[in-house]
């Protein structure tokens, strides 16, 4: 069969600038959507140059690229030290001495169109009733320290156990390496020092490494970190700062060892500290840890030594100090450059969406990938839609900080007294109120999120919508109740986290995860499976 013509303004070379997870995450998905017999992808990096590498928890969209990538998820998890993320504790974030729990999924079921929370609210001002959480199949498989996987056909409440993953993002990038090399993907090993502009139009015809050769390029993906080497260095784009809402600037991180290594906890943790707040994420070998913190309340040493003085087991490498300035390009995509990862901006990672930031531009510029005349109308959209997803999740990281009400620290007034941005003083004016939430346009999070935070931050809505009102109380309590018991009892027969990974091994684990049987868990008859592959 004879191949069809190569349209005429194709693009035959994409050139990756920087490797690491943004770079890496590029080279693997145009391997695998872009393999249409003309279009080469090079990525260079070097060996020389650091990465961040400090993101290693997730959001639950990230299954949906495995899948595209067709990558089975045993393999995944053992070749990146991966374990199950079910949410996300925050402690100490609405006053000192309290946590709540903000799982993914869905709190409860909705009824006859009512919102499971505008129930629960009603329900709340009729007698003493648990927290939310109670309502969320993976906020309780978290507080028992178990998981599981719905098969296809299984039923809920099993069925709303959603999740992500922690991993080892030096070895995400390792794995991604492979399978791009595998998919045709060249890598150049060398740092660049001289990027070449067209004259004409001022577009980048090529990059020149330090040893004299010289990289050509149709498109170029701008994967050099913060720095920005083609988007800002190249290309002077400008860079628009959410420093006003977002006043962390520094972060330390450092890992060490697990307090228990046969239960990593199927969840991370953040906890508000003096002047910024702590994250704890668990992999298999090690435990991921870091403090994110606003420099004009707190001094690098004492950040560090904070950190150090709060670690729950030996320290296993050299702390690490990175600065950033919270926002993002002013243009994700500036003539034939797109940045990705932290080129085109930064949000602290509160709420995992570093590596989602990453996935979601690979998935719009595939939507809008261009041919060699660069059509303004795309470039256009893609930025436009890339901005107002920085700008939902800039609004819903504020929104933590905002909601507090904390008033120990100078931080903490700071943030808590300051004006936010019209967009979220709308959303948190109409949660106040009636609890009503409306998800519009690019909105990454749903609505359960706001609620989980909302709540858990202890801004509970002076009322609830006229319709809960048309519903009869017994037969809303009678459901609230069995579904509550059908979460708990769910819970209760999973396998641990620990057994799962064991289980579900390709090969053996880290020390401590050697594989084996799930302690005689019957999978099948509890709607779960251990087979591989992701299966929600």
């Amino acid at each position: 069969m004879s191949q069809p013509p190569i349209p005429e303004h194709a693009i035959r070379q994409v050139v990756i600038v920087g490797g690491g997870t943004a770079g890496w995450m590029a080279a693997a998905a145009f391997a695998r959507l872009l393999n249409n017999g003309y279009t080469h992808v090079t990525l260079v990096e070097s060996e020389e140059i650091g990465t961040v590498g400090v993101g290693e928890a997730t959001i639950p969209p990230i299954l949906s690229f495995n899948q595209m990538l067709g990558l089975d998820e045993n393999d995944f998890l053992a070749a990146t030290a991966g374990t199950f993320k079910l949410g996300i504790e925050f402690v100490d974030w609405g006053q000192r001495g309290e946590r709540y729990f903000h799982p993914f999924g869905r709190f409860g079921q909705d009824l006859q169109g009512v919102h499971f929370h505008q129930l629960w609210l009603r329900e709340r001002s009729r007698r003493a009733l648990p927290d939310i959480v109670e309502w969320s199949m993976s906020a309780m498989a978290a507080r028992a320290g178990r998981f599981g996987r719905a098969r296809p056909d299984a039923q809920s409440p099993v069925r709303e156990l959603f999740y992500a993953f922690h991993f080892d993002a030096g070895l995400y990038a390792r794995y991604l390496r492979g399978y791009a090399e595998r998919g045709g993907v060249t890598r150049v090993e060398g740092r660049i020092e001289g990027v070449d502009l067209r004259p004409e139009d001022g577009h980048v015809r090529a990059v020149t490494l330090a040893d004299g050769r010289r990289i050509e390029g149709e498109l170029f993906i701008d994967c050099s970190g913060f720095r920005g080497l083609l988007i800002e260095g190249a290309l002077e784009t400008g860079y628009e700062s959410y420093a006003h809402w977002l006043p962390c600037d520094r972060a330390v991180a450092a890992p060490c060892a697990l307090p228990d290594p046969r239960e990593p906890d199927p969840f991370t943790r953040a906890t508000a500290r003096e002047a910024g707040w702590q994250w704890r994420i668990p992999l298999q070998h090690r435990m991921g840890n870091g403090l994110v913190y606003c420099s004009d309340h707190l001094a690098d040493d004492d950040a560090e030594a904070q950190l150090l003085g709060a670690l729950e087991g030996e320290l296993l490498g050299d702390p690490r100090r990175l600065r950033f300035t919270a926002g993002r390009r002013r243009e994700s995509w500036n003539r034939n450059v797109v940045a990705l990862g932290l080129s085109s901006g930064f949000l602290e990672p509160l709420e995992s969406t570093s590596i989602h930031l990453v996935q979601a531009a690979l998935q719009r510029l595939i939507a809008l990938f261009p041919d060699n005349r660069f059509d303004p109308a795309e470039r256009a959209e893609f930025n436009r839609q890339m901005r107002d997803l920085y700008e939902d999740v800039r609004d819903f990281i504020i929104f933590h900080y905002k909601a507090t009400r904390r008033d120990d620290t100078p931080f903490w007034n700071r943030v808590r007294t300051m004006e936010v941005p019209d967009s979220l003083a709308r959303k948190m004016a109409l949660w106040a109120g009636k609890g009503r939430l409306f998800r519009e346009g690019y909105d990454l999070f749903s609505n359960p999120s706001w609620v989980a935070v909302g709540l858990g931050q202890g801004i509970v809505p002076q009322h609830w919508e006229p319709a809960v009102d048309a519903l009869d109380e017994h037969l809303v309590a009678q459901a609230l109740e069995q579904m509550r018991a059908g979460y708990a009892d769910t819970a209760a027969r999973l396998p641990s986290h620990g057994d799962f990974l064991r289980a579900t091994a390709p090969s053996p684990l880290a020390p401590g995860l050697t594989g084996g049987t799930a302690s005689g868990f019957d999978f099948a008859r509890q709607g779960m499976t251990s087979g591989r592959g992701p299966l929600l």
